[in-house]
């Protein structure tokens, strides 16, 4: 099915167009890597819907990517629960080992490093989300053992992108 097609699908579910604005989001993230303007204004486009609408909620939640972001996008929470629990000293190691700023990319496109405001789980705090999954209870060490997963998941795909110089759809 094209990008199209799913968002359709995925909007009939919805009595209101405005409903199926993050799903649609989702589909089209998932398609292109992120979300760039043009991107946008089709998702709008296809769900007749006003494109100021679509912006808002791609800006507002931390899940979509309006610029290009690694293969692993590393999401450390850096609210009050974490901070007290060594955040801080976490983003630093991060920055460190990885030779990035926060909201920066490594070079071979395979980390992007970001803080978020807050991830919901203050019982496992600090807390990192990569991707989909949450991880908790977090120690330099512990860190230090997730990116030479991360790293060694990668080493398994043929060769490490940038989802930014991937072709649009793959």
């Amino acid at each position: 099915m094209t990008m199209r097609e799913q968002i359709e699908a995925a909007a009939a579910r919805y009595p209101d167009q405005r409903s199926a604005i993050m799903p649609a989001l989702l589909i089209a993230q998932r398609e292109h890597g992120h979300l760039p303007g043009p991107v946008l204004e089709e998702v709008a486009d296809i769900l007749g819907v006003e494109r100021i609408w679509v912006y808002e909620l791609a800006t507002f939640y931390t899940l979509f990517h309006i610029e290009p972001v690694g293969m692993f996008h590393l999401q450390l929470c850096d609210n009050v629960s974490c901070m007290l629990r060594g955040s801080e000293e976490l983003l630093r190691h991060l920055e460190e080992v990885l030779g990035i700023n926060k909201d920066g990319t490594t070079p071979d496109g395979l980390f992007t490093l970001s803080t978020v405001e807050c991830l919901g789980a203050c019982e496992m705090a600090p807390v990192m989300q990569v991707g989909d999954d949450y991880h908790g209870n977090l120690d330099v060490a512990r860190i230090d053992a997730l990116l030479d997963s991360l790293r060694a998941m990668a080493s398994e795909v043929e060769s490490v992108e940038p989802a930014f110089a991937r072709p649009p759809g793959e």
